[in-house]
């Protein structure tokens, strides 16, 4: 087996976890329409090398909002898996894009069924439900942001002006699916419907801790640490500046960011190289058209 190939699947089932390559053939290989058509702006994104720089980035800003952050804290496990949550999260989203109809009907029906048990209230007393459509549209935009700017800047095949309306439009069938609200469906509603968000966000301890963990200490074999080092600076060199300052990270200088998004370009490519860029695991049958809903 050659070099590539070997670290190609070590990296693939580090991201995907142990039942990667058996999800890998169901979602890729079923037979039956899919949610979206085969080379749509969704497959596109989410089945590009960006998507590493852009998860991370998703990551960071979803911690900036309080009842989000307590939900993650209080309920779920990716301090003590997170490779395990890794893989849950990078195979709902080759689902969502890829899998065939029944098979992104049932992962959305699980995420709910989840959702539905994870209520609580924060430090300072507000009440939280994981299946809060508000919370979700917040956890959505956050994600839908961070995946197409990577894409933009770091993916193969960037996307054109409309093709990124229709993207964020696909990626709101998904939200809608699991009981977001107010969803936009153009670039220009998601920049709003995150500019809206603001006056509710702001890191608390537990956005530090995780911001610590993702950032300072993340559960990584030395080997993997120079392109995690890499990874980190660009997904942070492409928040914007104030959520920066809310967490508390340094907003970098000119000079700083081109350094750190030049690496993300470097890493990226590393990332394609290893896991081929024309890969049969982004192949999904077409249909006609995308549904408007699950």
């Amino acid at each position: 087996m050659g070099l590539r190939r070997r670290v190609g699947e070590s990296l693939f089932t580090r991201v995907a976890g142990p039942e990667g390559v058996a999800n890998r053939a169901r979602i890729h290989g079923a037979p039956g329409e899919r949610w979206f058509a085969a080379g749509s702006p969704v497959q596109r994104v989410h089945g590009d090398a960006s998507m590493f720089v852009g998860g991370l980035r998703a990551l960071l800003l979803q911690t900036l909002h309080p009842a989000v952050m307590t939900a993650v804290a209080r309920h779920s496990d990716f301090r003590e898996d997170p490779w395990g949550r890794l893989a849950r999260t990078s195979t709902f989203l080759a689902e969502m894009a890829f899998a065939a109809d029944g098979d992104a009907q049932a992962a959305v029906d699980r995420v709910r069924y989840v959702h539905e048990r994870i209520r609580g209230r924060t430090a300072a007393g507000q009440p939280y439900r994981a299946d809060d459509p508000h919370l979700l549209l917040w956890v959505h935009v956050a994600g839908t942001d961070s995946f197409l700017r990577a894409h933009q800047r770091y993916g193969q095949h960037p996307l054109d002006a409309a093709e990124a309306d229709e993207y964020v439009r696909q990626a709101g069938v998904v939200a809608s699916a699991l009981g977001a609200a107010g969803v936009p469906t153009t670039v220009a509603e998601l920049d709003a419907v995150i500019e809206a968000f603001r006056p509710e966000l702001a890191a608390g301890d537990d956005a530090d801790e995780t911001v610590a963990f993702l950032l300072r200490h993340p559960p990584m074999p030395w080997t993997l640490r120079p392109a995690y080092a890499l990874l980190r600076r660009a997904a942070v060199a492409l928040l914007p500046d104030w959520a920066l300052a809310e967490l508390g990270l340094r907003v970098p200088g000119a000079a700083r960011r081109r350094l750190a998004l030049a690496g993300g370009a470097v890493v990226t490519r590393v990332v394609r190289w290893v896991l081929g860029p024309d890969d049969a695991r982004r192949v999904a049958p077409r249909r006609a058209e995308p549904v408007t809903h699950p």
